[in-house]
Order: structure tokens, then sequence, then C-alpha cells
């Protein structure tokens, strides 16, 4: 999400330099360190243990076996040593990802990222062999036998299914070494050419080169010259790197289509529902409830235009601030607030964030070098690092706020071993709009009415984007599947598609002239290799995320006995089996649609409040 508030006009080329960055020497001293070192070829040395391991129990042979009590010990053995690797890989990964994403021209960080994708690749390789081996043995019986087996039997009947999916073991060990330099390269590609990117800027008469995530940033700037001029050279930013960033996405999506087909997979949107734990009847449901609401964020943005004095909004108009809240979001107000709003909710919550906070989990100053956006990183046991750009403004907090949620849902899945945790996109947002939601609902209390304006604007706004773009960007990806089965895209195919998805979901809800054909380029997600669809869980996470806030409405202490028992198991059971222990049947559209009334709800009262200022 982005900043808003008519009070913050500071964009983040002149954000205070006293925001925080997140402390990393609690892992290492320094990327450079000799402790670095020695951590980074122990992580080796299990991986290397790891592979004698499997070598010795036959892991990754596919001809069924007989489950004897040789084969339950193997198998426990297994999972105790993948568990364990698992766990230290992850923790060296981030601790090395925390130098790259906040700066990506450190070169020593970038050549140990690269170093340790050459063994995460082996491990990736493990993977798949651990997977093959499952779906040789009978899982029912091995569930019988062993407690360990009982403890991951979600994982093991995901694994079973995922090996029915799998090429012969010499492809699969193809496949892996060539993504080094195919896919996980492209991507590289694309996570360096758009942090580095520098755009030329005419600003109220004056010419500055500015990296392109503060020229993003300027789309919620006040002044709609600003805004417009900023669009206007974003666009021309992409069009310098364009032909790069169209090869990478036409090599990521072919790898994709020739690997998913190669794999029995009908396509790879069913590799993607795999992953996130549901089927093709959810997602229709989520899908169309969203299609029937369209109407109603159209409504949210004739408002806007209202609001804002135009006849309709542009492209560049989506993010500008609308309401003037009388409260500075500095960030140690954000702080606090999040802190104290949490306990309303429980002192666990609280003081969780309160740690986050003291303990320097946060990177919170914008700079050159850093990435774009904001996100939330699990790093050892029960500690997470959030990564923000963070500019005063309520949606900076509220932003804050959702990425601790990710961090809440990390503490409570602590206690997991590394194969239990694996949480999917879909259910991967539920504590996050869930903390969202605390907070917006705390900030609207005792706001006034332009303060409750601005508010339920940066909620329709955040809404907006992961319901009405999200649903342009999912119909983007699948018709670039579609057709690249054919053959490459041209920049201009890509930006002519883009164009007219957005077109589709916005309708006249924006200027039809006036759209983003290079926001193929801006998002990193499409360019995340094994990650294919990275939209649609978004929309699930946040429409998810309201009816679990409704359900905690109606029944605060019933809702909070199960709440955290509830985190800690989305890698233990489908995304259809955990909503059933609410009450909600996510096959239908009646829950979809019941979440969507919040945002309809909202959008009424937006109505209203633009109505008594006009």
């Amino acid at each position: 999400m982005t900043p808003r508030g008519l009070e913050q006009e500071r964009d983040v080329a002149t954000a205070p330099s006293t925001l925080p960055h997140w402390d990393m020497t609690v892992v290492y001293p320094g990327i450079e360190s000799p402790e670095f070192r020695e951590g980074f070829n122990r992580s080796v040395q299990a991986i290397n243990e790891m592979t004698e391991l499997f070598d010795n129990h036959g892991v990754g042979e596919r001809d069924a076996a007989p489950l004897d009590d040789e084969t339950v010990k193997a198998f426990e053995a297994v999972v105790e040593k993948y568990n364990s690797v698992l766990e230290e890989v992850e923790t060296l990964r981030a601790y090395i990802y925390a130098f790259v994403s906040t700066d990506s021209r450190d070169d020593k960080a970038q050549a140990a990222l690269s170093e340790l994708q050459s063994h995460t690749m082996r491990l990736g390789k493990l993977g798949t062999r651990f997977t093959a081996w499952i779906g040789s043995l009978d899982v029912d019986a091995l569930i019988e036998r062993s407690d360990v087996a009982r403890e991951h039997e979600f994982m093991l009947r995901k694994a079973k299914k995922g090996a029915e999916h799998l090429m012969s073991p010499a492809e699969e060990e193809l496949a892996a070494e060539l993504n080094l330099s195919g896919a996980t390269a492209w991507s590289k590609l694309h996570g360096n050419v758009t942090s580095q990117l520098m755009v030329r800027l005419n600003r109220k008469g004056e010419t500055e080169d500015l990296p392109m995530s503060m020229v993003r940033a300027l789309a919620s700037d006040p002044d709609r010259e600003v805004r417009r001029s900023a669009y206007e050279a974003e666009l021309g930013g992409w069009k310098t790197v364009a032909v790069p960033l169209a090869a990478a996405l036409n090599s990521i999506k072919g790898q994709v289509n020739t690997l998913s087909a190669r794999r029995g997979w009908e396509s790879p949107l069913d590799v993607a529902l795999y992953d996130a734990h549901i089927d093709r009847q959810t997602l229709d449901a989520m899908m169309n409830a969203a299609r029937d609401a369209f109407p109603h964020f159209r409504r949210y943005l004739k408002a806007k235009a209202r609001a804002l004095g135009l006849q309709e909004l542009a492209w560049y108009d989506i993010l500008a601030p609308v309401g003037e809240s009388t409260r500075v979001w500095e960030y140690e107000d954000g702080t606090r607030f999040i802190t104290e709003q949490f306990g309303a909710y429980s002192e666990r919550m609280s003081s969780f964030a309160a740690r986050a906070f003291r303990e320097n989990w946060i990177d919170a100053e914008p700079r050159p070098g850093k990435r774009d956006g904001a996100y939330c990183m699990s790093l050892r046991a029960d500690e997470s690092r959030v990564f923000a750009n963070y500019k005063p403004s309520y949606d900076a907090v509220s932003t804050l706020a959702h990425e601790l949620g990710h961090a809440y849902h990390n503490l409570n899945e602590a206690s997991r071993t590394m194969l239990q945790r694996d949480t999917p996109m879909t259910l991967a947002e539920t504590a996050s709009i869930f903390c969202e939601t605390i907070i917006r609902h705390a900030a609207l209390k005792d706001a006034d009415e332009a303060e409750q304006l601005a508010i339920l604007e940066a909620s329709l706004q955040g809404s907006n984007q992961v319901v009405v773009d999200i649903t342009s960007r999912f119909l983007f990806e699948s018709r670039v599947f579609e057709k690249r089965r054919e053959r490459e895209l041209s920049v201009d195919e890509l930006c002519e598609l883009m164009i007219e998805t957005q077109r589709e979901t916005y309708g006249d809800g924006l200027d039809q002239d006036q759209m983003h054909p290079y926001m193929w380029a801006v998002k990193g997600h499409y360019y995340i290799p094994g990650l294919s669809f990275y939209n649609f869980p978004y929309m699930f996470g946040l429409l998810f995320g309201l009816g679990l806030y409704a359900r905690y409405q109606d029944d605060p202490e019933g809702f909070k006995a199960g709440y955290d028992d509830l985190l800690s198991s989305t890698g233990l059971a489908d995304a259809a089996t955990l909503a059933a222990r609410f009450g909600i049947d996510i096959r239908t559209p009646d829950f979809w649609r019941s979440s969507l009334e919040v945002v309809r709800a909202d959008v009424d009262r937006f109505e209203e409040l633009v109505g008594k200022n006009a």
C-alpha cells in the first residue's frame, strides 16, 4: 500500500534519516565476517550430510518399497535431518537477503547470495527426491506406524500427490541445475535492474534524477501536477529497460509452461492451486464474487474523483490522498499506536510488537539501492525481520501493522517443524490482514469526519488494489501463459495486454486512456521462479482476513481461543479444512460476498463523507 493524507507532503527522497535499520548482527557481525563464512560453510556441510543420508537410505527411488521397521526408521531420520537443514538454511538465506534487498549494489552480499543459490539448488533437488520417495511409500500405513509421520500427515499426503507430477529423476535434476541460469537468473536481473533504475523527473520546474522507487512514491503526492509528471517520468523510465525485462518475463513464463506440461499439469494455474492449498471451485467462487463487487469499487473511484474535483480519475490519481487528517503519523507515533492497539486484542500480540520495535526488527528508511515495497521474512525461531519504506502517513502505519501480522504468524508457527510450516500464500495473509484491520478500526474510532475520510480512503484504496487490480494482474498472467505457449510476446504486446486487462477490470471507474501499460515490468511477483500467479492469494488473504475479523467481532473470546492455534496450523491442512474451524465454507460465493459486504459498507460511508465535504 502507499502513503496518503494531505498533511504529508514529504516524499521518500526527503524522509528523515533517523528511521531505523534492522539489526542483523544478532546472527553474524557482518557479511564479510569470519563468523558468517563459518556459518555459511556449516550450512553447506549440513546439505552434504543430508545428501549422504538420502543416498544411504535410497531416498529418491521410485519403486514401491516394503514398509518394514527399517523403512520407518529411515523415514524418521530423514525427516529430522531435513527439518534441521531447512531451518539452518532459512536463517542464512534471510541474513544474506537482508543485505541484498536494502542495497542491491552490495557486491559482497550479491556474491554470497549467488553462491548460496548453487547450494539451495542442491537442496531443491533433494526435496524432489524426497517427494518421489514418499510417492513410493504406503503413506496410510506409514502414518499408522510412526508418530513423526502422524505429525507430518498433511505434508505426506501433499507429497504423495506431488509425486504424481514428477519427471524422471534425470530430468528433474537437469531442470533444477538449469534453473540457476534460467528463471532464477532472469528474476535476479529484474530485481537488480528495477532497484537501480534512475529516472529523470521534472518537478515544479526543476529536473532531478531519482531512483524509480522514489518516483513511484510520488503517486501519492497531493499535487496532481506532481503525480502526472511522476507518472509520465515513470513510464519513460520503464520504457528504457522494457526490452531486457520483457526477455526476462518471456523466459520465466516459457520455462514454467514447459515444466508444467512435462510434469503432467494441465496448466501453471493448476500448479499454483496445488501450492495454494485450494481447489478450482474455491478460486472460481472467490473470483466470481470479486467481479460481482466491481460496481462498488467503481462507485468508490467515482466518489474519489468528486472528492478531488475531477471528472474522472486517471491512473496517476489512484493513489492520490483524500481527506485532511489532523494527525501526524511519525514513525514513533505509529509504533506506539500499533503496540497499544494490538494490546486491545491481546497482551501477547502487543508484547510481540513491542519486542519487534525494541530489538530493531524493522528496516524502515527508504534509500538508494533499496528495493521498493514492504515484506516480512522469518529469520530464526520466533524472530522475523520487516522490510518497509516508511513515509509519515496512516497508510505507512497500516502497512507496518500488516507486516507485523506476518511476523506474529511466524511466532505462532515457531513451535512447528519446517516441514509443518509450509504455509501457502492464500493463508500467509491471514494474520497480516487481521492486524491491519485492528489498526483501521482503532484509527476510525476516535477520528473526526475529515480523518475518517482519509482512513477510509486508505482502506478502500488498498482493497481496490487487492480486488480490482489483482484481478487485472491475474487475467494478464493467465493470458501471457496462454499466448506464451505459441511464441514470445513483444514489449508492445505485453503493454497492450496489460492495458486490456486494466480496462476490463477498472471499467468506467478510470479514464480509459490513462492506464499503466508497464505494470508487468513493475510487479516483481511476475518474476519469482516457481511462484506463478502470485496475485490471487492476496485477494484470498484480504477477504479471508476480513471474514475472520467479522467472526472475532461476533464472538471475541471464542475467536481468541482458537485463532493462535489456527495460525500455527496453516501448514497442517488445506484452506477449506482450516476455514471450517470457524464455520466458513470457502467453496461457495456466499462467504466471499459477505467479506465484500464489509468493503461495500465502507464505500457507502466514503460516498456519504465525500458528499458532506463537497
